[in-house]
């Protein structure tokens, strides 16, 4: 792997992503954010990197740990949208999906790569109608 894949540095940029959101999204709202994803991926698509087999779960864990040292809570989408910008900068083809289900309502936002759910409960994939994928 070219960059090096250190957790503590992990950990770090994920929590510079979570306040970069919250930034983003006080000022802006979530239209940016979803734009600067969709720029993210086509860079992402002349930029593939060989990683190993762990890195997809190392940056989840470290994204995770993130939130829960983290100042205020940080609900799915936030936590998808870093783990989404983190896994894309090392050259991972992720996906950030949002689902719903219309009665009760209920919506969920989690991170796919190659079809597979990486940071969530994969019940969510079988439960929830799509609504957006970014």
């Amino acid at each position: 792997m070219r960059q090096q894949l250190t957790y503590l540095g992990l950990v770090l940029r994920a929590l510079f992503e979570l306040v970069r959101y919250d930034l983003i999204h006080t000022v802006c709202g979530f239209g940016p954010i979803r734009n600067g994803l969709i720029k993210q991926a086509t860079k992402q698509a002349a930029k593939q990197m060989v990683v190993d087999a762990d890195c997809e779960r190392i940056i989840c864990d470290a994204v995770l740990l993130a939130t829960c040292l983290y100042w205020k809570p940080v609900l799915c989408l936030q936590r998808s949208v870093c783990a989404v910008r983190l896994l894309r900068s090392y050259g991972i083809p992720a996906k950030l999906v949002i689902g719903y289900r219309p009665a009760p309502f209920l919506s969920h936002a989690w991170v796919e790569v190659d079809g597979r759910v990486v940071n969530s409960s994969p019940g969510y994939k079988q439960r929830l109608r799509v609504l957006c994928t970014v």
